[in-house]
This record gives C-alpha cells, sequence and structure tokens, in this order.
C-alpha cells in the first residue's frame, strides 16, 4: 500500500490566504497571526507535497504554474468550510463581529454618530469600521460589507445603491457680497478623489487661501472665514455656521452604493448591519443630498 500525502487544513488555508494578499504581512494581518507562522505554514505545506508553490520574489510572493492548480483546487473547500462556519456561528442569534468598510468623512460625520439604534437593538453584534488610508477589499475577506461612493466595478460583489451624496460650496458670511471669494481646496496629492479634480478644474484663476487632504480641515477652515469650500452637505450640516453659496456651477453628486460580500448576504448578523445602513441612509437622505437639490 503506497503512503497518501494528507495536507493540513490550516497549512493549505494560510497559502490560499498569501495567494490572495501577496505578502506575509498582509496576510498575517489578514488572519491574526505574525508573519512567522504565515512563512512556516506554507514551508510545511510545500515540505509535505514535495513542490513549490510559491515564487518568492522581491515585490512579494506569487504562485507557480503547480501552487496555483493547488490553489484553485482548494478554493471551493474554503469557501464551503466559511458557509458552513457562518451558519454554525449565527445559530443562535444575532451576535459577532461585523467589518464595515468606508469613507473616513462618512465614518466621522454621519455614520457614528448615528450608531446609537443599532447597538440598542442588536447589542451582540461587535462593529468595526474600517477607515484607512488605502480600500480594504471586500473579494479578499478584509472587510464584510463596504459603503463606497461610486458605482462599484466589481460585479461579484452583491450591492444596492442607497443614497446620492451631494456636495456644495459653504462658507462664512462675511463672503456672501464678495464678487469672487477666496476657496478652500484640496492639497495637490488628493486629486484622485473626485472632487479635488473637479475644484481644481473649477478654481482655475481663482485664489486657493487654505488646502487640506482632510474635508473636515476644510469645513473648519471654511467656518474659520478662510474662504469658501466644496463640502459634502453631511459635512457642512455639522457647521451650523456655514452658509451655501451659488458660485455659478455645480458641484458634482456621487452614489453612495452598499456592498455585500456574497457569501456573507445571507448571514444573519451581517444582513442586520446591512440593513440598518441602509434604512439610516434612507431616512437621511435629505442631509446626504441638500433638500434644495432635489428636482
Amino acid at each position: 500500500m503506497t503512503d497518501k500525502k494528507c495536507a493540513d487544513w490550516e497549512d493549505l488555508r494560510h497559502a490560499l490566504a498569501l495567494a490572495r494578499h501577496g505578502s506575509l504581512s498582509a496576510t498575517a494581518r489578514a488572519l491574526g497571526v505574525n508573519h512567522a507562522t504565515v512563512a512556516r505554514r506554507v514551508a510545511a505545506l510545500e515540505a509535505t507535497l514535495g513542490k513549490v508553490l510559491f515564487d518568492r520574489r522581491a515585490d512579494g510572493y506569487v504562485p507557480t504554474p503547480e501552487g496555483r492548480a493547488l490553489l484553485d483546487a482548494a478554493a471551493p473547500m474554503e469557501e464551503a468550510a466559511l458557509a458552513l462556519l457562518n451558519r454554525l456561528d449565527h445559530a443562535p442569534g444575532l451576535a459577532g463581529p461585523v467589518r464595515l468598510t468606508t469613507t473616513r468623512p462618512l465614518a466621522d460625520c454621519f455614520l457614528v454618530p448615528r450608531l446609537g439604534e443599532l447597538a440598542s437593538t442588536h447589542p451582540g453584534i461587535d462593529l468595526e469600521v474600517l477607515t484607512g488610508s488605502r480600500p480594504f477589499s471586500l473579494a479578499r475577506r478584509e472587510a464584510d460589507l463596504a459603503l463606497r461612493l461610486g458605482a462599484p466595478g466589481d460585479s461579484v460583489l452583491k450591492g444596492r445603491r442607497v443614497a446620492v451624496v451631494g456636495h456644495g460650496f459653504y462658507g462664512a458670511g462675511r463672503w456672501r457680497d464678495h464678487p469672487q471669494p477666496p476657496l478652500v481646496g484640496f492639497d495637490s496629492g488628493s486629486m484622485a478623489v473626485p472632487q479635488a479634480a473637479w475644484l481644481e478644474r473649477f478654481a482655475a484663476g481663482r485664489r486657493v487661501a487654505f488646502r487640506s487632504d482632510s474635508w473636515t480641515a476644510q469645513a473648519e477652515a471654511a467656518a474659520a472665514g478662510l474662504g469658501v469650500a466644496l463640502l459634502p452637505d453631511y459635512v457642512a450640516a455639522l457647521h451650523p455656521s456655514l452658509e451655501r453659496f451659488v458660485l455659478g456651477a455645480a458641484p458634482p453628486r456621487t452614489e453612495l452604493w452598499l456592498l455585500l460580500r456574497p457569501d456573507l448576504a445571507s448571514t444573519p448578523r451581517v444582513r442586520a448591519v446591512a440593513d440598518f445602513l441602509a434604512e439610516l441612509c434612507r431616512m437621511h437622505a435629505g442631509l446626504l443630498l441638500h433638500d434644495d437639490c432635489f428636482t
């Protein structure tokens, strides 16, 4: 009888995660372990199978052809294991962690101050809100659901539009009768933000008296009288002293989408948070898109 090589599932799980994230450090963060554990698990799997599964390169780990074939075959096993764990984990009730990724302004100025009702209704749900400088990926399981600005490009995710976010020019009353008030704008490193690029074109030839990569800082600067800022309506609403200005151009609007990982779409705790967020956006549609903007 021939001995059959049997791979350890934990070794396989770490290898699958490494293939998704591409580096030991990113994989370790995603799995909640240290990078030495990831390296050890992958090395153990290669030793068990007698095959090199990853090319170790300066810019990260890339699966070899044999590694890709193995990991493609193991991926459905991981999906099935996750689905089973989700069912077992949530059978008793709505409890456990849910990871939401969104932008920092949406989290700080709109979402977090309104989470009290979620905590009252579902006290067993532990919500983690991720607002890092880079987008967190649902496809790589870095988050469970997302509130994102702009229509999704990934058709694999389950999503729906939950609101439209309006932007307007806001400033202190001192600028009301000024023919061309100075502007508050973004710094040069923020041009990837659609509103920053739009404002840069609009501001051509105008004085920009203050710049920042933070909408919160821009709102504070406008309230302090430094100039007129292009702000999301919900951010401007936090400053009652700000007045709305019409400067001759229509500021852009942005769709707000709620996205879920397909494997968690029917998980009760994730569904409860998703439904809460959708209803929250519906209830505060006039805050997200200024009432005067409705046509």
